[in-house]
This record gives C-alpha cells, sequence and structure tokens, in this order.
C-alpha cells in the first residue's frame, strides 16, 4: 500500500459521490489511469452523507493512486465539493463526478490551458457511453445543444458544466468555491460569478470525460425538475447581485429551434420519436420546477434546495 507523499502533488482531483459504489469504482479505475502531471496528483473522493461503506473501494486503488476518503454530512454535491477542496493540497482543482470517466489526458489537457490563463474557469468535453439508451443521448443531446450556445466562442465560454471543470486553487477559493445552496445548477451560480469577478471561462475540447449517466424516463423528467427548481435560484441569485436578468439569457431559446434541427439528423430515425418525446419533457419538467421554486419563494415556504 502506498503511503501519503509529503510534499504537495500538483493537482487534486475531487469526486463527490452518494450511494453509488458500482460507479464511484469505476470512476476510480479511470482516475488511476490518469496520466500524472509533473508533480504528480491526488485523488479526494467526497461520500456525501452516504450509508454505504466505501472504505474497501477506496483501498482497493491505493497502490495506483493517492487517494483519500473524506466523509461529510449529507448537504449535497456542492457543499461535498467544497469539503474535497477543504482538504485538497494541489495547486490546481479539477472536478468530476463518481459516473464518469475521464479519459488518460484529461487532467494534462486542462492544466495545459491552465498554465496560459491561470485566473481561468476551464472545463472540457463529456461524452456519453450509454449510447443504447435513450434517455442517456437525450440528457447528452441537451448538453450539447446548451454547450453549441454558451460556448460557440471557446475562449469566451460561458457555462462550465461541474463534471468536467478545473481552476487554480488560489483562484477558486478567491472566486469563493461552490454555493452550498445550491443542490443543482451550481455550476451555472459558480460561472455567473466567475465572470462576474472578471474571470475568464474556457472551453477546452481536448478535455474529455466520459459520462455513464443511468436514466429512466422517470428519473430524467425528476433530474429536469430539480434543473428547473435549480434554474429559479440561479436568476434570483443574478438578480440579487445584479448580474444579469432572465430576459438576457432567452436568446438560447430562440436558437433552440435551428440548434435541434442541426442535432437531430445525428439521432438515428427509429429513436426520433421517443427523442422528441423526451425533449418536450425535458422543457416540460424544467418549466414545472422553476414555477414551484418561484411559489415556493412567493409563499415565504423554506423551500427544499435539492431538488428532487
Amino acid at each position: 500500500m502506498s503511503t501519503r507523499p509529503e510534499a504537495p502533488p500538483a493537482a487534486s482531483v475531487i469526486i463527490p459521490t452518494r450511494n453509488r459504489p458500482e460507479q464511484l469504482t469505476a470512476c476510480l479505475e479511470c482516475v488511476a489511469r490518469i496520466e500524472p502531471p509533473e508533480g504528480g496528483f491526488e485523488a479526494i473522493v467526497v461520500d456525501d452523507g452516504g450509508d454505504l461503506p466505501l472504505d474497501d473501494i477506496v483501498a482497493a486503488v491505493r497502490d495506483r493512486l493517492d487517494v483519500t476518503l473524506v466523509r461529510a454530512p449529507h448537504a449535497g454535491p456542492a457543499a461535498a465539493r467544497n469539503a474535497g477542496i477543504h482538504r485538497s493540497r494541489g495547486d490546481v482543482l479539477a472536478f468530476t463526478d463518481d459516473d464518469c470517466c475521464p479519459r488518460p489526458g484529461w487532467l494534462r489537457a486542462l492544466m495545459d490551458r491552465l498554465e496560459t490563463a491561470p485566473t481561468a474557469l476551464v472545463g472540457g468535453r463529456t461524452v456519453n457511453t450509454l449510447a443504447a439508451s435513450t434517455c442517456s443521448e437525450a440528457s447528452q443531446l441537451i448538453a450539447d445543444l446548451v454547450y453549441s450556445h454558451y460556448n460557440a466562442e471557446p475562449e469566451r465560454a460561458r457555462f462550465l458544466a461541474s463534471n468536467n471543470l478545473a481552476a487554480r486553487a488560489d483562484a477558486f477559493r478567491a472566486a469563493g468555491s461552490f454555493d452550498p445552496a445550491f443542490r443543482t445548477s451550481e455550476d451555472r451560480e459558480l460561472c455567473d460569478r466567475w465572470r462576474l469577478g472578471g474571470r475568464p471561462l474556457l472551453f477546452a475540447p481536448e478535455a474529455i470525460v466520459e459520462h455513464e449517466h443511468r436514466l429512466s424516463p422517470l428519473r430524467f423528467g425528476a433530474q429536469h425538475f430539480g434543473y428547473g427548481r435549480g434554474a429559479y435560484r440561479y436568476h434570483r441569485a443574478r438578480a440579487l447581485r445584479s448580474s444579469g436578468r432572465i430576459r438576457d439569457e432567452m436568446d438560447f431559446y430562440l436558437r433552440l429551434p435551428g440548434l435541434l434541427r442541426e442535432a437531430l439528423p445525428r439521432v438515428a430515425p427509429r429513436r426520433l420519436p421517443a427523442m422528441a418525446g423526451l425533449l418536450v419533457l425535458w422543457q416540460a419538467a424544467n418549466a414545472a420546477g422553476f414555477g414551484w421554486e418561484a411559489a415556493s419563494a412567493l409563499g415565504g415556504e423554506p423551500a427544499d434546495p435539492g431538488g428532487l
């Protein structure tokens, strides 16, 4: 078994997890195969209040990976990532999720971008590995639509997802880390706050993470209901700090028909009816979640920030 080195590593890879031991096992196998930068890297697994044992999963890769298991009270992925940041020692902080598999060159690709833009928040490209699942393909399609719109200029990106993200530790802490009040859309809130502070966002498509996002139609709808709730909180936070208005982002919906015309021809014809239904569900669930959160705020109810 390896011992924890005294010298701090060049980077820390932070992975929040909760009650998904199978996915975490696969994720850590991938992280153990990451090409190490000069100075090496550590992995920090943050158990977000789960009730399943993870010690053996972490111990299984310790001969190949400098890895630490941190246990935190259940407070959502944003708070879990912050707990990982608190325990990190690297000059660069990189984030992925327990259902993701970073490709070997992922960390180096992110760090290469930070060499030339040390104050940037850098995010890479995520690809779906569950091609047989229409729900997972729909989720990837939606992510691609969002990136096509918000990151059309990679050097002036506007949104980066938290499952493929990196920044220098000093810049991240100066920006204030993740807002733990957000259980969803914490990455949208962070990106807005990062840009408000005058720091750039960079999209690095060469930094690739494979995503095994297991979804049923029910879970797909619940996910986007939660995203709708997070969207309301995001726009409320922007209004309070005067960093933007909700109508400033309506151009995404104005462009959406054109983006769909470009994307849908890549979908297998036999899947088009199901895909169309899921896209309708996406918008309906998102609107319902937004309305639910807005009604809770207007009614003075202390709405659970976690979504579903």
